[in-house]
C-alpha cells in the first residue's frame, strides 16, 4: 500500500491531570486523579495527530513516572522526531532506538505518529493497522469491551457494584484482588452470579508460596487469572501455571513480543494481555499481535484509564479481529465527566463499543478542556521541589 509521507514539523506536549468519576484501587496503587502526558504531533502539512502516555504520578505500575515520561520527551524523544520524514509510522522505533527503555513515552509519540499518518492518508486508525497486516484481518468496526471494579470496602459493596455494571450491559466483569481479599469475594460473587464472565486481576500482590491458596480460585470458574505473582516475572508464573486449572494472563510481564513468545513457550501463561503503551508503540503491538494469532493465543486489550485519546486508539487496536477476548476498555462515563475529547464512547449492544469511523482516532481533542486538564495538572503535582525541600 503507498502511503502520504509525514514530515514532523512540531511537537508539543501537554501534562494533565483529570478527576476520575471513580477511582480505582488496586493491589498497587490508588492514585487521586488521573495523570498523563498529551503528546501533540503537528505535520508540515498542518495534520495533528495526537497520542497519549498514561504514565502514573509513582513508579506503582511501571517503573515510569510523569516526571520521566516529561524528561525523556522533551530532552530525548522529541528532538531525535523533528524535521523526520516517514512513510510509515513503524519507522519511529528505529528513530528512537538510542533511547532505552522509557516504552510509555516512546508509545506517545509513536501513537501520535500513527494518528498523524492515518489522517494524512484519509483513513480511521483501525483501517492503518490493517493496512501493516496480512490479508484478512479487517477491523470489525467495534472492539467487545468489559469493565474492571476495584478493591471496595466490603464485599456487599462489589455486588452492588457488579449488578450496576451487569445492568448498564458489559458482559464481562474483572474484580482487582489482593491477599485477604480474594478467594472470599469470589465465592460470594459467584453465589450471586454464578453465570457471569468473570475474572480476577491480582496486579503481582502474591508469590509462589501463595500457589495452594491460588488454587481455591479453580473453584470459581474464572475466564482467566491475571497476572498474580511479579510483575517483572515469567519464570515463577510457568511454574504456577501448571499447578492452576484457572488460566494465568501475563499483563506487567510482557514488555515484547519476545516477552510473549518466551512465557508462551515456558508454559507461563496461557492469555496475554496487550496494552500498547506497556510494549512501546503500535508498531510493536503489531508484531505481538501477529504472535498470538499464528499461535493461537488469546488476546486482549488492557486499559490504563486513558483518556479519550488514548482511548480511541486502543480500541481502534482491539477491533482488529486477532483480539479475541474482551478488552479493558469502558465508556466514557465510567472514568470522565468530561473527558478531554468529543464524541463520548458509549456501551453498545452485546457489550461493544463502535470504533469513530472519522480519520485517525476519529475524536476531537476539546482544547478548553485541555487547557483546565492542564491547569489542574500544575495546580496539583504533588512532587515538584520546593525551596523549603532544597535547603
Amino acid at each position: 500500500m503507498t502511503m502520504n509521507p509525514v514530515t514532523i514539523e512540531r511537537i508539543r506536549i501537554h501534562p494533565i491531570g483529570l478527576s476520575l468519576v471513580e477511582r480505582l484501587r488496586t493491589s498497587a496503587s490508588h492514585e487521586p486523579f488521573k495523570s498523563a502526558v498529551i503528546v501533540e504531533l503537528i505535520t508540515s502539512d498542518g495534520v495533528t495527530g495526537w497520542g497519549e502516555c498514561p504514565t502514573k504520578m509513582r513508579p506503582s505500575y511501571a517503573y515510569e513516572t510523569m516526571a520521566t515520561a516529561l524528561h525523556v520527551m522533551l530532552e530525548f524523544l522529541i528532538p531525535a522526531l523533528l524535521g523526520k520524514t516517514i512513510t510509515s509510522p513503524t519507522e519511529i522505533p528505529a528513530l528512537l532506538a538510542e533511547v532505552r527503555g522509557h516504552p510509555m513515552a516512546k508509545f506517545a509519540v509513536e501513537a501520535a505518529a500513527w494518528d498523524a499518518a492515518a489522517k494524512s492518508n484519509h483513513m480511521p486508525l483501525a483501517d492503518l493497522f490493517s493496512a501493516h497486516l496480512p490479508p484478512g484481518h479487517t477491523p470489525k468496526g467495534h472492539a467487545v469491551v468489559g469493565v474492571s471494579i476495584g478493591i471496595q470496602e466490603s464485599i456487599e459493596k462489589t455486588l452492588e457494584i457488579i449488578t450496576k455494571r451487569l445492568e448498564q450491559g458489559y458482559g464481562r466483569i474483572k474484580l482487582k484482588i489482593e491477599p485477604g481479599w480474594d478467594v472470599d469475594l469470589a465465592r460470594a460473587v459467584r453465589a450471586a452470579y454464578p453465570d457471569i464472565t468473570l475474572m480476577l486481576d491480582a496486579n503481582s500482590a502474591y508469590t509462589l508460596a501463595d500457589a495452594n491458596h491460588l488454587k481455591q480460585l479453580d473453584d470459581f470458574d474464572l475466564l482467566m487469572l491475571e497476572q498474580p505473582l511479579g510483575y517483572n516475572d515469567i519464570y515463577q508464573h510457568s511454574k504456577l501455571q501448571p499447578r492452576l486449572q484457572s488460566l494465568i494472563c501475563l499483563d506487567e510481564s510482557i514488555h515484547s513480543a519476545d516477552d510473549a513468545r518466551l512465557a508462551i513457550e515456558i508454559g507461563a501463561c496461557r492469555i496475554i494481555n496487550l496494552k500498547p503503551a506497556r510494549v512501546g508503540g503500535f508498531t510493536e503491538s503489531l508484531e505481538l499481535y501477529r504472535f498470538c494469532v499464528e499461535n493461537d493465543v488469546p488476546l486482549w486489550i488492557g486499559g490504563m484509564l486513558e483518556t479519550g485519546v488514548g482511548r480511541a486508539a486502543n480500541l481502534a487496536f482491539a477491533s482488529l479481529p486477532g483480539v479475541t477476548l474482551p478488552s479493558d476498555i469502558s465508556a466514557t462515563d465510567r472514568y470522565y465527566n468530561p473527558d478531554l475529547t468529543e464524541p463520548p464512547f458509549t456501551l453498545g449492544a452485546d457489550s461493544t463499543i463502535a470504533i469513530p469511523a472519522g480519520p485517525g482516532i476519529g475524536v476531537e481533542v476539546q482544547r478548553d478542556r485541555l487547557e483546565a486538564a492542564v491547569a489542574m495538572w500544575h495546580a496539583t503535582y504533588p512532587y515538584r521541589a520546593t525551596d523549603e525541600l532544597l535547603k
